[in-house]
């Protein structure tokens, strides 16, 4: 479910706007704010106190914590949350590796990610959240452990700020990484191209979802990797190879869509077999947006997680 055009239109930046502002926490302070006041002017307005202190009501739920205050404000059924469903520990993965310095359009991944990353861990945090970070290339760059106390947020906005280093991608290393580190449950996001093979993907993912992680990954492309609207023959460079090719993408598009599609389709298909939210961005689309896809999907997850749990 995403926001009437009309109202990503006449609320939302643009990412290549958003991206003029050079503090990343201010800059992910505006996403966040500008979330919720458009949220408040569409047809979702209230949809905000799932991602609060309360929860929608679920069969077999005692009915002795309904809101009836805001039952009668809402017409909607929510159960106050106790303190350990309010206390999350998120690992936010944040790709650097070159492959995400690519931009058709302005906004390169690398830029579009961080501040996703940034709006994430600020949106997190000022919910009383505990929020780790994870930097990686061909290898982990930076980790800082998932934690909610003065002076954090900003130490992970510095360290997502700082420059990328690395050329190649190893999806494998941080994953794995994260399930050595990380004993107790808590939400994994990954935020990527996720331009490695697919099938690398499929065993650090599943030593995830075995320890009872949560795991959204949030794959970030730019529109012109979806199309390959080039229109003139031109040289291609592999940012991560440096190998030069030159390509006419009038012969190439059918056959380049042909096998994209088919990697694409490789990854949601890994992702659904292990039960793995997977939602692909556009860097032409406004972080609102971005937001609000990621804390749609999380509550659609909780209520599948409680149908099951119930029957």
């Amino acid at each position: 479910m995403a926001f009437p055009a009309s109202t990503a239109s006449s609320s939302f930046l643009d990412p290549a706007a958003l991206m003029s502002i050079r503090n990343l926490e201010l800059r992910a302070r505006t996403v966040v704010e500008g979330f919720w006041h458009g949220l408040h002017r569409s047809p979702y307005h209230g949809f905000s106190v799932e991602f609060s202190e309360y929860r929608p009501y679920a069969p077999g739920d005692d009915p002795r914590y309904l809101d009836w205050k805001l039952v009668g404000r809402t017409d909607r059924y929510f159960i106050k949350k106790f303190e350990d469903e309010t206390n999350l520990r998120a690992y936010l993965l944040s790709d650097t590796s070159r492959s995400m310095s690519f931009s058709s359009r302005g906004v390169t991944k690398l830029d579009y990610a961080r501040t996703l990353a940034a709006t994430l861990a600020y949106f997190l945090a000022h919910q009383g959240d505990a929020t780790g970070l994870l930097t990686f290339d061909e290898t982990v760059r930076e980790y800082l452990p998932a934690r909610h106390r003065p002076g954090h947020l900003r130490h992970l906005m510095l360290a997502l700020e700082r420059p990328a280093e690395g050329r190649s991608t190893d999806l494998t290393a941080p994953l794995r990484r994260v399930a050595e580190l990380v004993r107790k449950r808590g939400l994994v996001v990954l935020i990527s191209d996720l331009l490695a093979p697919a099938e690398a993907l499929a065993a650090p993912l599943a030593l995830l979802t075995a320890a009872r992680h949560e795991v959204i990954v949030l794959q970030v492309l730019d529109p012109a990797e979806l199309t390959f609207d080039f229109a003139d023959p031109a040289r291609f460079v592999d940012v991560e190879t440096g190998r030069d090719l030159f390509i006419d993408p009038a012969l190439a598009r059918k056959s380049y869509r042909a096998q994209f599609d088919a990697h694409l389709a490789a990854i949601r298909a890994t992702c659904q077999q292990l039960g793995i939210t997977h939602l692909q961005l556009s860097t032409a689309q406004p972080l609102e947006l971005a937001l609000f896809d990621f804390l749609k999907a999380r509550s659609a997850r909780g209520k599948l997680i409680r149908r099951r749990v119930a029957a």
